[in-house]
């Protein structure tokens, strides 16, 4: 059973739960219907854990090589490939037949979208054939504010557009950070991410460029009724993100150890509590 769970990813599931519910309180200018919370984040889970198990089943080579994923399931051999695939699959159809019918059928195929986009785009199509894998793949991520927003409203605002870019710009410098940290892994996979094919100088000056695009993304929210509270959270956390940015830019143009792991960790901070602003902008 743990190893089943573990398929799923729960630590990225919980990350993208976070993106969720903030825009269904934005989407309801209020707390959403507790039936339609819950049937949207139970939905969203197992369509991300379907799309992550399944990933597991197409990456367990790579998976074994690297010393960051190598206690994964498929990558022990824990779980036979086939089954491992046939629980992904249920799992995807459970968060269709769930969304579908207790929420909205625009959530059900957007949720689908989600699973066919990292699956099929990420996973088969880019990760390991270009360095542009995590900006283009990283879109799947995305998703999750489109399905909370149409669980609410039954469409997709410019509202939920708006946090998708925010998330999509987010992406690249939370990965890059972290594969800079693991870069040999990746290289011994034949992955090439950015900080493998690319010198450290250049992958943090695309960090900064995200950064700098990500906060002034975050700030197009406002004339969608995301508040003064949103406008200064987004302009507090926005201005220590770049902050962090640009230190590790310094340090490696200075020859300094670069510590990516702290962007990485403050960037998990920073989704979060710009997301948990704009919910609590909705009753301030």
């Amino acid at each position: 059973m743990r190893a089943y769970v573990a398929l799923t990813k729960p630590r990225i599931i919980e990350l993208l739960l976070v993106t969720t519910v903030p825009v269904m309180v934005l989407a309801a200018r209020g707390w959403p219907s507790l039936w339609t919370l819950a049937a949207t984040l139970v939905g969203g889970t197992l369509a991300a854990g379907s799309a992550n198990t399944i990933n597991c089943v197409v990456d367990r080579d790579i998976d074994a090589v690297m010393g960051r994923t190598k206690r994964r399931p498929m990558a022990r051999a824990v779980i036979g490939p086939v089954a491992a695939l046939r629980f992904g699959l249920v799992l995807g159809m459970a968060a269709t037949a769930l969304l579908g019918f207790t929420v909205n059928w625009t959530s059900a195929i957007l949720a689908d979208g989600a699973i066919l986009f990292y699956v099929f785009v990420y996973t088969l199509g880019l990760k390991r054939r270009t360095p542009s894998n995590i900006v283009i793949g990283g879109a799947a991520g995305c998703f999750p504010v489109l399905i909370g927003w149409s669980a609410v409203r039954g469409d997709v605002g410019w509202p939920a557009v708006v946090l998708f870019a925010v998330v999509f710009l987010w992406t690249p410098p939370h990965f890059w950070s972290l594969a800079m940290r693991f870069k040999d892994d990746y290289a011994a996979a034949g992955v090439p991410m950015l900080p493998v094919v690319a010198g450290p100088a250049v992958v943090t000056r695309r960090i900064v460029a995200y950064s700098w695009a990500m906060v002034a993304a975050s700030l197009l929210l406002l004339p969608f009724g995301a508040g003064w509270l949103y406008g200064v959270a987004a302009v507090a956390l926005g201005a220590v993100f770049v902050a962090e940015a640009h230190r590790l830019h310094y340090r490696v143009v200075r020859g300094l150890p670069a510590k990516p792991l702290a962007l990485f960790r403050l960037s998990i901070t920073y989704l979060s509590l710009l997301f948990a602003a704009v919910a609590l902008s909705q009753f301030v």
